[in-house]
């Protein structure tokens, strides 16, 4: 196509989640529940982790931090979605596009530290509890917070200028539910190998290290867990990673899945189907998974709603 015969700035046009789908409007009316119940218990999560004393502690502070992310991860793509299916107009401005394109891999990215220095919190109050004041205090969990989000925005800030600089001069169409990496590059007409290679060392890098920070101290708290002579301490360091090991197994699964298996593995229903996994079902399945799995979670939910019925009466 002759470059004149483009517009670099042109809206796009997001095919959505919907397209084929056999009865399109009880998956619209099951995403906006997961929605809605995904908003509704992280709010939760961080309400209760604020206001309740028993939850101040590190673990909770960075669970916190989690629970923000994932409200922030989940809006960014879901309401445009519903909302597109609601009025049937799936475009998406050029700035609209670059803007969920950089939220995404920002947010993305600090999860992907989070849940990593999450694990390093459980290797340390495992493995070196009399230390756990002292190396968790918190001015280093503030760091770590702030490493987090520091180390998504790079990511976002790498990717997006370069990913959204291609010319898009064939069709406008995404193949996708949001501006999600792959599913751009496919319609520029130029040659992205180049970036593409580089893009994928980049995604190895960025889910290698923090999953790398997850396996050692996963690693040592088997070991400390081996050596403890006592059947309850066992049980007690077992549920206190359960929930964490669940949730980095269930997001990082799906991210390694989209990008780093190899691109002629993929297929588009397949890539929207592990796109909605991590982006729309994660984030609410990570709330719901600690405070089933956590007593003290349970507990101080249990606490709200009895201050609750008190005040009521």
């Amino acid at each position: 196509m002759e470059p004149g015969n483009y517009s670099v700035y042109a809206d796009f046009v997001l095919l959505g989640l919907f397209r084929g789908a056999r009865l399109p409007g009880l998956l619209f009316a099951l995403i906006l529940l997961v929605f809605a119940v995904a908003l509704a218990s992280n709010a939760v999560m961080i309400l209760l982790i604020h206001t309740d004393p028993r939850l101040h502690t590190p673990m909770y502070f960075l669970l916190s931090q989690l629970s923000l992310m994932d409200v922030l991860y989940i809006s960014t793509i879901v309401p445009k979605m519903l909302a597109d299916q609601v009025t049937s107009q799936r475009a998406i401005s050029f700035a609209g596009c670059t803007a969920q394109h950089f939220l995404y891999l920002t947010l993305a990215g600090a999860e992907f530290f989070l849940l990593g220095l999450m694990a390093y919190d459980r290797y340390v109050a495992v493995c070196s509890p009399l230390r756990y004041p002292v190396l968790m205090s918190r001015r280093v969990c503030l760091l770590m917070v702030a490493a987090a989000w520091l180390g998504g925005s790079a990511d976002g800030f790498l990717l997006t200028p370069v990913t959204m600089q291609f010319p898009f001069c064939a069709s406008r169409e995404i193949n996708h539910f949001f501006c999600e990496v792959p599913a751009l590059l496919k319609l520029s007409c130029s040659d992205t190998a180049a970036y593409e290679t580089a893009m994928y060392v980049c995604c190895i890098l960025m889910l290698l290290i923090p999953f790398s920070v997850v396996c050692a101290s996963y690693a040592r708290i088997l070991l400390a867990v081996c050596r403890m002579r006592e059947a309850r301490g066992r049980r007690k360091a077992v549920a206190t990673c359960s929930s964490h090991m669940l949730v980095v197994s269930l997001f990082y699964g799906a991210a390694m899945y989209t990008y780093v298996l190899p691109q002629s593995y993929h297929t588009p229903e397949q890539d929207k189907a592990v796109s909605a996994f991590y982006t729309i079902l994660t984030p609410m399945l990570n709330p719901l998974i600690y405070s089933l799995r956590n007593k003290d979670v349970s507990g101080a939910l249990r606490r709200a709603l009895g201050r609750c019925a008190s005040s009521g009466k």
